[in-house]
């Protein structure tokens, strides 16, 4: 948390392991202990919240909704999720590119995670609505990316709070792509 809070208000080259043990009221030797160094610690901090992002929009998207109703509760939290996280948000959307090679292969993954979640998405269309044709493969990956990009340019243009008014967009755009 300390570290998030540090990339936030300072970005992420000047943020020093100093600044975060002292936000984090804990000593140099606590930090050298849990974390090889000041990436290792971003990268943690971001794979956290990645995680917790994915939780919450597993559980928003329920097995009981059908598929439109899932893709529509699923797109409110990830919103949400942003707007609730202003500290994450900033440092992940603005400094993660910043922090250097391993950071962006952190990112990678957390991609990797989000086209799985949006092939599951289409398959479950296609359980619903057999006649859909298939999704080409490429489709998800581009999904990701083009969101979370979207996202970041709000956030870089100082209209986080203003994510929610996205969403009726954004759920139009994710049906189109994924039938």
């Amino acid at each position: 948390g300390a570290m998030l809070d540090q990339v936030a208000e300072k970005g992420y080259p000047a943020t020093t392991v100093g600044d975060v043990v002292s936000a984090a009221r804990c000593s140099r030797n606590a930090f050298y202990e849990l974390f090889e160094d000041k990436e290792a610690c971003y990268i943690a901090a971001a794979d956290q919240a990645g995680a917790e992002m994915l939780a919450a929009l597993t559980a928003a998207a329920g097995a009981e909704q059908r598929w439109r109703e899932a893709l529509r509760s699923g797109t409110r939290s990830y919103l949400r999720w942003w707007v609730d996280n202003p500290r994450y948000t900033a440092a992940y959307l603005i400094d993660l590119p910043a922090a250097g090679r391993r950071a962006l292969d952190q990112r990678d993954r957390v991609y990797a995670d989000f086209a799985t979640m949006f092939e599951g998405l289409a398959a479950r269309a296609r359980a619903e609505q057999p006649a859909l044709p298939p999704v080409p493969p490429l489709v998800p990956r581009l999904l990701v990316v083009a969101i979370t990009e979207l996202i970041a340019q709000e956030v870089r243009m100082g209209r986080v709070s203003s994510l929610m008014k996205l969403e009726d967009a954004l759920v139009r755009f994710l049906v189109k792509a994924l039938t």
